[in-house]
């Protein structure tokens, strides 16, 4: 059979670096089996594994990190709980992209949306370690569960792919009403399947959430990003919806990696609501000699897990915060670009034979954006994904997102319009050999 990347080459990388199966394999796993027979044959890869931003930092960002360098704040220790234009224009800017009023006290900024999530983990099991388990509304970002699995924390999840039009509600409850969840997570736009929360289920959401007392973990990772909509004109509708508008028990965690492509300096906020910030625990008085919620999360978790977030990427985000809010940067229309891609990809796989697995909110066609999903006819997705390696072609099997749907997820930040017709080529031999 002929393939575009030596299947010789492949199988021989395979072995070296102990992988029994790509599709049981990691994301980084993943990427450096490509990237090892890139350096080996030459070809290169069309690279839909990694979800790293595409676009160029945001400008002002660059240069207001710049300028806090200059002025010296590399040599001074930040704030733990984060620099007060930070929180102050976090607070903004959530008032202008999602309409909710939160203290800037509770803004806290960490070193990526991964350590706030893994901090929230923490002081959550540490507060109420009678609930011993996280409950994941999948598909999701699979590194979550591994830092419950680090932290010692029990896992429980459901692919909400068949509950949306009917049953969301009574599926959620069965697994609240058991008593031992301490919190729930998503994410909207969803990593992977690039599925958007309703009002009506975030309402759901939050409604048994006040019901059972769990706290909500709500990941907006690609906020407004949702292409069928401009979210993008700040304290103007439509806004990103967010189970803040139905619920007290919430930590909204934000990042400066895909909103503005701020990857590289690691940071993210976490909003938390004021209920939950000022919560008294008596576990947490009795092991921090702190009963808040919010002042054990900054003052023990995260002081411990890195003395705070690199003090100049404050500045930066806090810059990009303040020109979103201000109507001087559409960060909304920069990410765009990402839909235009998106839109493209999706046509070359359909027109070879694939199909899109989660293709619909609802009743409402998919949006297009940072991620989609595959199939190909009735080939299981560690199979398809170990195929595609042979075609040039890297994504990831939907398998370790929590999804039961068979499929990959495709992910177009980095694919450039010039690799299109490579990628048309590549799948049309994919699709003439199955």
């Amino acid at each position: 059979m002929k393939t575009p990347i030596n299947i010789d080459v492949v199988n021989e990388t395979l072995k070296e670096l102990k992988l029994k199966s790509v599709g049981e394999s990691t994301i980084r796993q993943i990427a450096t089996l490509v990237n090892t027979i890139e350096k080996k044959t030459g070809e290169k890869f069309v690279h839909m594994e990694i979800g790293t931003p595409g676009l160029p930092a945001i400008q002002c960002g660059v240069d207001a990190e710049i300028e806090a360098l200059k002025s010296g704040v590399a040599s001074i220790y930040p704030p733990i709980d984060g620099i007060p234009r930070l929180k102050e224009e976090t607070a903004r800017f959530v008032k202008a992209f999602l309409d909710i009023d939160v203290d800037p006290k509770n803004c806290v900024p960490t070193v990526g949306s991964m350590q706030g999530s893994y901090a929230l983990f923490v002081t959550n099991f540490h507060a109420q370690p009678e609930k011993d388990t996280v409950l994941f509304i999948d598909p999701g970002f699979p590194i979550q569960k591994s830092q419950a699995n680090v932290i010692g924390m029990k896992i429980e999840t459901f692919d909400i792919y068949k509950y949306r039009d009917n049953g969301f509600r009574e599926k959620l409850e069965s697994y609240l009403e058991k008593g031992n969840i301490s919190a729930m997570i998503y994410s909207s736009p969803n990593n992977p399947s690039w599925i958007s929360f309703t009002e009506s289920e975030l309402q759901i959401i939050g409604e048994l959430s006040n019901k059972h007392d769990v706290l909500v973990i709500e990941d907006l990772a690609y906020l407004c990003m949702d292409s069928r909509e401009n979210k993008g004109v700040p304290f103007e509708a439509p806004y990103q919806p967010t189970v803040a508008k139905y619920t007290d028990n919430y930590a909204i965690m934000l990042s400066g990696s895909k909103i503005f492509s701020y990857a590289g300096q690691r940071i993210g906020v976490i909003v938390m609501s004021n209920k939950l910030y000022n919560r008294p625990y008596k576990q947490l008085e009795e092991k921090y000699s702190m009963a808040e919620f919010g002042n054990a999360f900054v003052y023990m978790v995260i002081y411990n897990l890195s003395s705070g977030v690199s003090h100049s990427a404050q500045h930066a985000l806090a810059a990009m915060f303040a020109a979103s809010s201000d109507g001087k940067l559409n960060f909304v229309n920069e990410t765009s670009e990402y839909a235009v891609r998106a839109k493209a990809v999706k046509k070359i796989f359909i027109k070879n034979g694939f199909h899109i697995v989660y293709d619909k909110d609802l009743d409402q066609e998919l949006g297009d954006g940072f991620f989609f999903t595959i199939g190909y006819k009735d080939m299981s997705a560690d199979d398809l994904v170990g195929k595609l390696i042979y075609y040039g072609v890297s994504a990831i099997s939907l398998t370790p997102t929590g999804s039961l749907q068979s499929g990959l997820r495709a992910c177009v930040s980095t694919i450039k319009p010039e690799q299109y017709e490579i990628l048309d080529n590549r799948l049309s031999l994919f699709n003439n050999n199955y």
